[in-house]
């Protein structure tokens, strides 16, 4: 019997063979570590739905930054709850906010760490929407000179990136005009370019109390099954400055990172969201799946689809194993 020359298998024959000819590879130096920031002092509580994610007062903030750091993380973002909520969400440029505290407070502890800020005003707004009501629609224009304020306020903390997550039209530009305006034009622009309308964000909205009081987010985050939409969403935010693409979120979504991927060069980051985590965790801790497989396959696919940032729950495991070099 005559067989084929041309055997794959060769290349896999061992784990050094296969290191050697590995396509693509997550580093530690891809990864964002998301943390949640409270008011209060002396406050670590476990978010339930997020096993190993906690809810941080200022002071244990800095603190799990350095973990982060010292874990060879370059980066964070900060998001958080605040002491008040109104009808505009002006606690989300409150300068004695748990957020704009947080960012002064690791910038000065951690210098070299970049930050990210989150702008947008749904854990701000009493009714948990992402910007300025006209009775149930949210008001596309007004709510941008709100994120402005939110986008300057963090910068003015020591934030390196401003990562609007609110969808509104015209964000990117109106972003960069006021930081522009306020000497802040070394701040980065990390746009949710294509945020879709996902149910994967649940745990999340337990996290930062920030479910709707009425309705959902569909009149502005994007439709579930369109991709043409998404590839329009981000030639408008690249058109209009954004140093950065952001595909939310990652998983059931990598088709949209691949067609971003082959249409642009700017760096693409992917969020791998709160619900893609706890369903890890939970299958987990049910011992159903091996977790450091499953994550480091999933992180994995996120950079084969094209990805170069990923902001994940998974960092600090994701940092140990890879350290560890622990074969998966």
């Amino acid at each position: 019997m005559k067989y084929n020359s041309l055997r794959p298998r060769r290349l896999r024959i061992s784990p050094a063979m296969r290191a050697l000819v590995r396509e693509n590879e997550v580093k530690v130096s891809d990864l964002i570590y998301p943390i949640f920031v409270v008011p209060g002092t002396n406050v670590r509580e476990e978010i339930p739905s997020m096993p190993g994610c906690y809810h941080l007062s200022v002071e244990n903030a800095v603190e799990l930054a350095k973990t982060v750091a010292a874990a060879g993380i370059p980066a964070i973002e900060v998001f958080g709850l605040p002491e008040y909520k109104d009808e505009i969400g002006s606690s989300a440029w409150d300068m004695t906010s748990p957020v704009q505290r947080a960012i002064r407070a690791i910038k000065q502890a951690l210098p070299d760490l970049v930050i990210v800020g989150d702008v947008c005003l749904c854990q701000y707004t009493s009714h948990g929407h992402c910007g300025q009501l006209c009775g149930h629609y949210v008001d596309n224009d007004a709510t941008l000179k709100l994120l402005q304020k939110v986008a300057v306020s963090q910068a003015q903390c020591g934030a390196d990136i401003v990562a609007p997550s609110d969808m509104m039209d015209g964000r990117i530009a109106a972003l960069r005009e006021a930081l522009d305006e306020n000497s802040f034009q070394n701040v980065t622009i990390m746009s949710y370019a294509a945020k879709y309308a996902s149910a994967f964000y649940g745990p999340f909205r337990d996290a930062a109390n920030s479910a709707p009081e009425f309705g959902n987010r569909r009149q502005y985050q994007m439709d579930p099954a369109n991709s043409r939409e998404a590839m329009k969403e981000i030639d408008l935010d690249m058109d209009e400055g954004a140093d950065i693409i952001m595909i939310k979120p990652a998983m059931t979504y990598l088709d949209i990172v691949r067609q971003t991927r082959d249409r642009i060069d700017r760096p693409i980051a992917v969020y791998n969201v709160s619900g893609e985590y706890a369903m890890v965790k939970a299958a987990a801790q049910n011992g159903w799946i091996d977790e450091k497989r499953i994550v480091m396959e999933s992180l994995t696919s996120m950079k084969r689809a094209g990805a170069d940032i990923i902001i994940t729950y998974h960092a600090l495991d994701a940092a140990r194993w890879l350290q560890e070099g622990v074969a998966w």
